[in-house]
């Protein structure tokens, strides 16, 4: 399977913002499945509690990396004001084009911008701090894009955010990890595949790529576990479409 996925990978293009238009006005134009996505709530109602707990409800919820939306739309069912932002404006126009929650808390904005861009988190929110809502972004990035992001997310929270991480932590090799998604020597599933052709190989992301990123001296960590992060079912078998995942809640030291 290694030369199959070598083979594949090979047609990503180099330049990000780029590789995530190309994927996005892909699946617009297919109407294909996205990898990341379950096609349900059931994910998000996992994180809900934990969001209560920790986020401020007078402040608004920006979504990092809202991709086409769902997750922005469920954080609208719960919150006053929420703003999903991602570096491909193909994602943003596919998000802004769905329908809103039912029964929205309030409503949802939309913003294309490169978050690992400097200062790209200022003015994001308006004139108020904000907390963040981030998921599948920080283990797709190298290093050097993952501190720029994280700068952008602690000019966002400022002196009264929270950020909400939660990322893909599984500790095989690639080879295992498409195979874990359901792929054999025999076939690729197509929302797998499309994501190989198109997009950057991920990596992994826990605690100790927490502590590396946002280190403790200035992070405050205020709660963190194991969790589930759910991909589109592509095979039938129980357990191949969730891959284990991490979350954290942070907030910036002053």
């Amino acid at each position: 399977m290694v030369p199959k996925l070598i083979r594949l990978s090979r047609s990503a293009p180099k330049d990000r913002p780029l590789a995530w238009d190309a994927y996005w006005a892909g699946i617009r134009g297919a109407g294909g499945e996205v990898l990341w996505d379950a096609g349900t709530d059931h994910e998000f109602l996992g994180y809900r509690d934990v969001l209560l707990r920790h986020l401020d409800p007078d402040l608004p919820v920006v979504d990092v990396g809202c991709g086409h939306g769902r997750f922005t739309r469920a954080l609208a069912s719960v919150f006053p004001k929420v703003i999903g932002v991602d570096v491909s404006g193909q994602a943003i126009a596919y998000a802004g084009a769905q329908a809103p929650t039912a029964g929205s808390a309030g409503p949802v904005r939309y913003v294309a911008r490169d978050m690992t861009a400097p200062g790209a988190g200022r003015g994001l929110a308006g004139s108020t701090d904000a907390n963040v809502f981030i998921r599948g972004v920080l283990h797709v990035l190298d290093q050097a894009d993952q501190a720029a992001l994280v700068e952008n997310l602690r000019l966002l929270a400022g002196s009264r955010g929270t950020v909400f991480l939660a990322e893909t932590n599984f500790q095989g090799n690639p080879v295992e990890y498409v195979s874990h998604l359901g792929a054999t020597r025999q076939s690729i599933p197509a929302p797998l595949e499309r994501a190989i052709r198109g997009l950057p190989m991920p990596g992994h992301f826990g605690p100790e790529e927490r502590s590396r990123v946002l280190p403790p001296e200035s992070w405050e960590l205020l709660e963190d576990g194991e969790v589930a992060i759910e991909t589109h079912p592509m095979t039938g078998i129980g357990g191949k479409s969730r891959v284990p995942g991490y979350f954290a809640v942070l907030r910036p030291r002053h």
